[in-house]
């Protein structure tokens, strides 16, 4: 599972949903706005850190 961050164009709401990487490439309906419901959202860009058991 990833979370994907995402922002409405419309309501200007900044928003996270968490998805697995089969579902968000598949995407059968458009994202909607939790506030305003609106489909005009893009996904941001997220950042993040990978940490491994072994030292380098």
């Amino acid at each position: 599972m990833a979370i994907y961050e995402f922002h409405c164009q419309k309501c200007d709401l900044n928003f996270e949903l968490m998805f697995s990487f089969g579902q968000y490439r598949k995407k059968v309906k458009p994202i909607r706005c939790p506030n305003c419901n609106s489909t005009r959202v893009v996904r941001r860009i997220s950042f993040f850190e990978v940490k491994t058991a072994k030292k380098s």
